[in-house]
């Protein structure tokens, strides 16, 4: 037996890029996304006795990752990406369906549109559901998993003076929190876990239509070295 979901909004959010998002929501709060409801759930009447409420689960489509039933065990980053565990033990993207969920602050509606922060969704990621979170239900007291129980310990982020300023100039351009949203996702240290640091070696990401680089100059250290528009 099949199923057809169709979605019921699209996320325009700060990632134009898979590398360097958050490995889970609401470890970025710069991370900024307007949320676009489609027809017919772009009327008021769906959205309804949303105004009072802090933090939405969006269930969402991972339409840019691969998905199959061959992935029955994956290497999550958490683990350094080189020790396997089963797929329903962990959180990646590689889902026997690309589902994925995410709670993510409603900071308020703006012509039917939800302006969410915290987000860890992909620019043009298919939403299929929303759903209000319940703090009594969905805060679990004692709740236990061994393989995440703390959020990782962020790294240094330093910045070359020229970098920054390069920041702060876009930022008022794009009037969003580029500096701290930059901040906040490389503090996160985005390289592949396996990967040793190496100051020859730059990576870069794009934020929005900003294209930021960086290296990694020392162990658990990061120096943005520059910001261009793309």
């Amino acid at each position: 037996m099949g199923w057809q979901f169709e979605p019921v909004g699209i996320i325009h959010s700060c990632f134009a890029e898979k590398f360097a998002i958050p490995r889970q929501p609401l470890l970025a709060p710069a991370a900024t996304a307007t949320l676009e409801l489609l027809p017919p759930y772009d009327q008021p009447e769906a959205l309804e006795g949303l105004e009072g409420v802090s933090h939405l689960w969006l269930l969402f489509v991972f339409h840019a990752a691969g998905h199959g039933s061959k992935h029955l065990r994956v290497r999550p980053p958490r683990l350094g990406g080189n020790q396997r565990i089963g797929v329903f033990a962990s959180r990646a993207t590689h889902r026997p369906n690309p589902i994925g969920q995410s709670v993510v602050r409603l900071d308020g509606i703006v012509d039917g549109r939800l302006q969410l922060s915290g987000v860890d969704l992909l620019d043009g990621t298919p939403v299929l559901d929303i759903k209000p979170y319940v703090p009594y239900a969905d805060a679990v007291e004692g709740a236990v998993n061994p393989l995440a129980p703390a959020p990782p310990a962020p790294i240094a982020v330093h910045w070359q003076p020229e970098a920054l300023l390069q920041a702060e100039a876009e930022q008022q351009r794009l009037q969003q929190p580029l500096v701290t949203l930059v901040e906040q996702c490389l503090a996160q240290d985005p390289k592949p876990a396996y990967q040793q640091p190496d100051a020859s070696r730059e990576y870069g990401v794009r934020f929005w239509d900003v294209n930021v680089r960086w290296h990694y100059p020392a162990p658990n250290q990061i120096c943005v070295l520059g910001v261009s528009r793309a």
